[in-house]
This record gives C-alpha cells, sequence and structure tokens, in this order.
C-alpha cells in the first residue's frame, strides 16, 4: 500500500508542476513522436475519427481496474503496481491486434478494388466517379469508407480532399499506393493508370498467398509467447491468495522476484514477438 501511495503522491506532484515544466505552446519531441504514431494505429485499427486523447482516458480506466482487482484479489501492492501497469497497456494492445486483423482481411479485398477501379476507367467514367462508384460496387467492409468518400466530393466538388480523407479513414498501406497512384493520375494524366493498377493487384495478389503461408507456419510462436508470460503470473496470483503465499511475496525478497520477474517476462514476449513477426508495409506519406 506503501507503494501505491507513494506513485499517486508522484503522479500528483507531477501534475502540479507540469504548467510550469511544459508550458503551453510547447511540447516534447518524443510526445510529438509518439502521439503520432498512436494517430496512425488508431487510423489503421478503424478509429480515424476518434480523437487520440481517448486512448489516454481508456488506458487509465483499465490501469485503475486491474490494479483494483489484483488489490482486492491478493492484497499485494507490487502485484496491483504491475497490473495497473499492464492494464494501461492493454488498448494500445487491443489497437494493435484490431489493426493486424483489419489489414489481414483488406489484403484480399484490394485486388478486386484495383480490378473495379480499372473497368470504371476503361469504360470511360472520370476517376473521382470511378473512385465514388466503389461505395455500391467494392466488397461490404469497405463500403463505409467510400461512402464517405462520395459523400465528401458530393459535398465540395474537390478530388484531392476527399481522396486524403479516404486515404487516412482506410489507414492501410496498400490504400496508400491505391489513392497515391490515382492522386498522380489526376495531377499530371497519364494513359499507363490502368496496366500500374493491374500490376497492383497482381502483386497484392501474390503477397497476401505467401504471407498468409508463412503467418500459419510461425502461427504457434504467438501462442507459445502469451502462454509463456500469462502461465507465470497465473501462479503467482493462486499463490498469493494463500496467507504465507502472500507473506511471502510481501517481504523485499518477494517484491524484487516480481520486478525481476515482470522484466524477464516483457524481454522474453517482446523476443518471441518479434522472431515470430513479418515485416509489414510503411504507410505512403502517412
Amino acid at each position: 500500500m506503501i507503494v501505491l501511495l507513494g506513485v499517486v503522491l508522484a503522479a500528483g506532484l507531477l501534475l502540479a508542476a507540469s504548467p510550469w515544466l511544459w508550458p503551453t505552446g510547447w511540447t516534447p519531441r518524443a510526445a510529438v513522436a509518439s502521439t503520432g504514431r498512436l494517430r496512425r494505429l488508431m487510423d489503421a485499427a478503424g478509429y480515424a475519427h476518434a480523437p487520440v486523447g481517448r486512448v489516454a482516458a481508456v488506458a487509465l480506466g483499465c490501469a485503475i481496474v486491474a490494479a483494483s482487482v489484483a488489490w482486492l484479489v491478493t492484497a499485494l501492492p507490487t502485484l496491483a503496481l504491475l497490473a495497473a501497469v499492464c492494464g494501461a497497456f492493454a488498448p494500445w494492445g487491443y489497437l494493435s491486434s484490431r489493426a493486424r486483423r483489419i489489414r489481414k482481411a483488406r489484403r484480399l479485398l484490394w485486388p478486386g478494388v484495383c480490378d473495379l477501379l480499372v473497368s470504371s476507367v476503361r469504360s470511360g467514367v472520370a476517376l473521382p466517379e470511378a473512385v465514388a462508384t466503389l461505395a455500391t460496387t467494392a466488397p461490404a467492409p469497405l463500403r463505409p469508407a467510400f461512402a464517405g468518400y462520395a459523400a465528401d466530393l458530393s459535398a465540395s466538388g474537390h478530388f484531392d480532399s476527399a481522396v486524403l480523407r479516404l486515404k487516412a479513414v482506410l489507414g492501410d498501406p496498400v490504400a496508400d499506393r491505391i489513392v497515391e497512384t490515382l492522386r498522380m493520375a489526376r495531377q499530371v494524366g497519364g494513359t499507363e493508370l490502368t496496366t500500374v493498377l493491374r500490376s497492383l493487384s497482381t502483386s497484392v495478389r501474390a503477397e497476401s498467398t505467401l504471407r498468409a503461408e508463412v503467418e500459419a507456419r510461425q502461427s504457434w510462436i504467438r501462442g507459445a509467447a502469451v502462454l509463456g508470460v500469462v502461465a507465470p503470473w497465473v501462479i503467482v496470483a493462486l499463490l498469493a491468495t494463500r496467507p504465507e503465499g502472500a507473506a511471502a511475496y510481501a517481504s523485499s525478497a518477494g517484491v524484487v522476484l516480481m520486478l525481476v520477474g515482470a522484466a524477464v517476462s516483457v524481454v522474453a514476449y517482446r523476443l518471441m514477438m518479434r522472431l515470430g513477426r513479418l515485416p509489414e508495409p510503411q504507410r505512403w506519406f502517412a
């Protein structure tokens, strides 16, 4: 309990001194970079219109709930503090997982979108209207984004701003390549748009097939990493419910053991996930 009170007191003092430490109009570069990464992550997870501050509020709520549950079950301040840290990072884990699922599902849909654009352009439809028709002809998961583009285009009549908002809503590397190709074709013209889109469709299909095969073979690494991290802490929680176990973990040696174990768990989990992760394509001008 003393540790929790110390953390709360330190946080309060930091918040009280924040107007002098970080005055209005000055933002550290690290904070700007972190906000930019979080904004891109939220875009990729399908929360393009949600404010970034909402993630911090959810993280704070998850940290309080996790710490409260750990404290009620074990009455160990150190374990409650570790649970609060895990709860604070839970929204980032959820956003990353959701972004991976959406990216994986959409990866199979983009070749069809390219084929639809090629058909519309070859039939003589203007490029802005060809993109707008995808609101009704594109695969169902992508139609809301293209419907928003069509509404923006009809309201402003400006292709570039509408397609840039579409790019932010989709938040996908393949979508970035398609959108930037369309913008270039709109600005400088050219007769090779259909050829470029057809080549892009072929490359995306080949990449999706290869990536699906590799991910299926390496899925056991992710499962082993999650099991290896969760299992020891479940055992610790069960042991801490007994009086003698709680007394052992409340000692100085027990506190050091849990802190070292938490550090080792984080390093091992990150290492296993890095070994089992395929490099993701980067977004264009995001």
